[in-house]
């Protein structure tokens, strides 16, 4: 075993897998910074995640081998953090990455003076230059004869990067409106792939906030280009390589247009985000096979990717004994081994496709292997495989799992993240709601007291991550939002008003500790968190929507059930800190434009008064769990004593009660509410009654 390095004693699993490079690597912190100043050296800074492709290979190329070790041990402080773990510090010295580039990714690699001011940033550096990209073995001891020679020049240039990423951002903007709304879909509809579905061209990402705003415009505007555009990419996305054929969940992203060849890690928000899309689209359209992919989902992540005390891990890397993909990769041979002839017949014709084997991601498989995967779903509805041969593919499936299981397993990143889990749970309660499932609100209740008992501390603020019985790091804006989406969705599906106390006081703390006074909106890191360079305010909705962007939409969803309008003014701040930039790029702000959909309306608040228990109540909710109104928050007034609860959140609902001992609902809209009704279907027809836009 090589001797242990300082990172041996961290508890990220990023870190962990570098604490026995010969790198002298530092965790960030004051005893790196002190060490910088004391030897007068510059810092290299290298950012990453546990499973991440690149970040391996760079780890394997360079931090593993010996003469680059020495040569970063002699020039630099080095310090490794995981980016998942600290989202502050990556947030911060990306900006600087894509200010000096114009591009960006992991792992990140930034060199800095002693004050932690970036001078050099990229990402994946290779070990030797080749193709004009200039190597580790060359670039170090030009930077350290730089920082020896022209210290003020470096320091200078420092400087400006730093007071660029200090600049204030636009500010707040006019007002805009529905007519955003429409701009979006009609830029989304020229992106529009509509052979495979999804928008551009390749690598194609889920995105799924991209169909939360769709659904929502079709719903709003009864443009059926919008569901079509939604069902063609969610449709071909399952039957891609991009999703996992027999163990189920999504891999990272598709390498090429047609949703064939991965990038194969797991991540959990991938997971949560996509299980939410697919369950919108079955509330939209009824179509069960949208049902089952969500349940999929849920299956393997409940049964791979959730800690026996009821949190979720991060996710599963794309690699295994070394190799990208090895895990998930098939031979015609390997499979007639294990199946019978027609079972490997139909396994083959179905998940094989020899037009497929020339894409330039297929190439790079070694020679005879392949990945699973179906073709896609054209515009001319091409023949799928019936209903027999489904259950005999759902049989095929097992036997295949259960031999894939034998293999060495990717690595699993078992770290908890807040943020992270919250949207989990928000997804499974949503299942829960909508598929009445009681085990999904199990599983969310218990992934729920998880993040209260071990990640929230006695002032009620949040730790970001737990690991390995240590629950650290100062919770961020996702943290909190993220965790006010899981416990609004937990409502709807528990009718626990505790749920909606708790996402109150956890909206409190972000208005109390992240607002930005001057600009509007939330910074991504609390006034009580560590001071960096810059305090960072993320804007754009990327591979999860930003925080600012579900704070929007929470503050929204809190302010019409409780009628507190001071929540409705500090949505109305996050609005107009982004008004300009959305305005700019709006494909840019889905998950921001899905606030602004619901702030435009029409939205409707659902009063139920009733007994829970009772069969008549049961099937007002039923109603309403089945059917898509994005549109709506859901009040539950139960008889008798309980009701306290809700009525000190919502002192406007104290009017409102059920008639002659039957459930009844009331649909508020407008700011007037309707006469009250008995009737399902009724409720239904109110809910609709709204005016379009």
């Amino acid at each position: 075993m090589k001797n242990a390095n300082r990172l041996i004693n961290e508890k990220s699993p990023y870190l962990l897998q570098h604490a026995h490079n010969p790198v002298d690597w530092y965790p960030w912190g004051d005893e790196a910074f002190a060490r910088a100043r004391l030897e007068d050296k510059p810092i290299f800074l290298s950012v990453g995640y546990s499973t991440c492709h690149w970040c391996h290979v760079m780890e394997r190329e360079s931090f593993e081998d010996a003469e680059v070790a020495a040569l970063l041990n002699d020039a630099f402080i080095n310090i490794k953090v995981d980016r998942e773990e600290r989202p502050d510090i990556d947030a911060v010295y990306m900006m600087a990455c894509r200010l000096m580039t114009q591009s960006g990714g992991w792992p990140l690699t930034v060199m800095m003076t002693q004050d932690l001011k970036p001078f050099f940033a990229a990402t994946y550096i290779p070990r030797e230059t080749r193709y004009g990209r200039v190597g580790l073995i060359d670039m170090i001891p030009q930077v350290r004869t730089l920082w020896r020679t022209k210290r003020p020049e470096v320091l200078a240039a420092a400087g400006e990067i730093t007071a660029a990423l200090r600049r204030p951002d636009s500010g707040r903007a006019g007002e805009v409106g529905g007519d955003l709304l429409h701009r979006t879909y009609r830029s989304f509809a020229l992106s529009f792939d509509p052979a495979v579905g999804g928008f551009g061209a390749a690598p194609k990402f889920p995105s799924p906030h991209n169909f939360f705003f769709l659904l929502r415009y079709w719903k709003r505007t009864g443009e059926t280009g919008a569901l079509r555009m939604t069902e063609r990419t969610l449709q071909n996305m399952r039957r891609g390589g991009i999703y996992d054929q027999i163990g189920f969940g999504f891999h990272r992203y598709s390498t090429d247009a047609r949703w064939v060849v991965p990038h194969f890690e797991k991540m959990l928000y991938d997971q949560a985000l996509m299980a939410l899309a697919y369950i919108e689209l079955y509330q939209a359209t009824g179509k069960k096979e949208y049902e089952k992919t969500a349940r999929e989902i849920f299956s393997y992540v409940l049964g791979d990717m959730t800690d026996a005390r009821g949190g979720f891990y991060s996710a599963e890397d794309a690699d295994s004994e070394g190799e990208e993909g090895k895990f998930y990769l098939w031979t015609e041979e390997e499979i007639r081994s294990l199946l019978s002839q027609e079972e490997a017949d139909l396994c083959l014709s179905v998940y094989r496709h020899p037009d497929d084997l020339d894409l330039p991601g297929m190439r790079e498989f070694p020679a005879g292997h392949f990945i699973l995967h179906r073709q896609p779903v054209s515009a001319e509805e091409s023949r799928d495989v019936t209903e027999a041969e489904e259950a005999r593919l759902a049989a095929i499936g097992k036997k295949l799992l259960a031999a894939r299981e034998k293999r060495v397993s990717p690595h699993k990143d078992d770290k908890i993240l807040a943020d992270w889990n919250g949207l989990m749970i928000a997804a499974l309660a949503r299942g829960a709601q909508v598929f009445d499932d009681p085990d999904y609100a199990a599983a969310a209740l218990r992934a729920m007291r998880f993040i209260t008992e071990r990640m929230t501390r006695e002032d009620g603020s949040l730790w970001h991550r737990y690991r390995d019985g240590q629950a650290a790091v100062e919770g961020h804006i996702d943290d909190y939002a993220f965790i006010v989406w899981a416990l609004l969705e937990l409502y709807e599906a528990t009718l626990d008003a505790g749920h909606l106390f708790k996402a109150l006081e956890f909206q409190s703390r972000l208005a109390a500790f992240f607002q930005d006074e001057q600009n509007g909106g939330f910074f991504l890191t609390s006034s009580a968190a560590e001071k960096l360079p810059v305090r960072p305010k993320e804007l754009y909705d990327g591979a999860i929507p930003s925080g600012n962007s579900v704070s929007f939409l929470n503050a929204l969803r809190l302010s019409r059930i409780t009628g507190d309008a001071d929540l409705d003014a500090q949505a109305h701040e996050i609005y107009r800190a982004f008004c300009a930039a959305a305005e700019a790029m709006p494909a840019a702000f889905t998950h921001f434009l899905c606030g602004l959909d619901f702030a435009v309306g029409p939205a409707a608040e659902v009063l139920i008064a009733g007994r829970k228990e009772n069969p008549d109540t049961q099937a007002m909710f039923a109603a309403l769990k089945r059917h898509y109104a994005p549109g709506k928050v859901v009040i539950f007034l139960p008889d008798g004593e309980e009701r306290t609860d809700i009525e000190t959140l919502a002192p406007w609902t104290q009017a409102y009660a059920s008639r002659a001992g039957r459930a009844t609902a009331y649909v508020c809209a407008h700011f007037s509410c309707s006469l009250p009704t008995a009737d399902p279907q009724e409720m239904i027809r109110l809910i609709e009654a709204g005016p379009t836009g």
